[in-house]
């Protein structure tokens, strides 16, 4: 395969590695709020595990989705009495996720899903120059 379309094959993976933890942190933080009662568990917050892909004879051909691991189902319990899922001590379970260190995860993750972008579009005009030497 040429190194052209091998660009293609890692800048795919790696935009689709990209929109997975988007998605994931998009997740995180929809859920931030989330409350249940001490006796069930917290949403927990999600993770993408991400590995090296490699061909046949061992070169690298971008990465995979190795697949999710989640936070702490304990999550935060906090005085509420008010909340009308409080137990008998006023406490309810809150996801322990930190929306400042969520913010930075989206900035990272969108910086390398454009940066897979970039890589794409300069392997596609590598491409088509190299079709248009023989005109």
């Amino acid at each position: 395969m040429s190194i052209t379309f091998a660009a293609f094959d890692t800048a795919r993976s790696g935009m689709g590695a990209y929109k997975l933890w988007l998605d994931a942190v998009a997740d995180n933080v929809s859920n931030i709020d989330n409350v249940t009662s001490t006796d069930q568990a917290a949403f927990k917050e999600r993770f993408v595990l991400v590995t090296a892909s490699e061909d046949a004879n061992g070169q690298g051909t971008g990465v995979r989705v190795a697949g999710a691991a989640f936070g702490d189902p304990n999550g935060r319990v906090v005085f509420e009495p008010n909340h009308p899922l409080a137990d008998a001590q006023g406490m309810v379970r809150r996801p322990d996720i930190d929306l400042s260190d969520q913010m930075v995860y989206m900035q990272v993750a969108q910086r390398g899903y454009q940066a897979n972008i970039n890589i794409f579009e300069r392997a596609k005009e590598a491409y088509e120059a190299a079709l248009s030497i023989g005109k």
